[in-house]
């Protein structure tokens, strides 16, 4: 993964955004994939994010937390 983002480092602003495009159509072609109890549960989430936004936790603080040291 680090040699990844070097490589990643090394492109210029539009092909970051190329990539990040074909990234994207990737996984909507993998979300195509789901099941109708995956869509489901998502849908689930998703309207619980809508009803309660303040209840999310950026992701930030969750990987902070999950590489703290005992």
């Amino acid at each position: 993964m680090s040699a990844l983002r070097d490589q990643i480092a090394n492109l210029t602003a539009a092909e970051k955004a190329e990539l990040l495009d074909e990234v994207w159509q990737s996984l909507e072609i993998d979300a195509l994939k789901l099941t109708d109890a995956q869509r489901a549960e998502l849908d689930s989430r998703i309207e619980r994010l809508e009803q309660n936004p303040s209840d999310v936790i950026p992701w930030e603080n969750v990987r902070s937390d999950l590489f703290k040291k005992p």
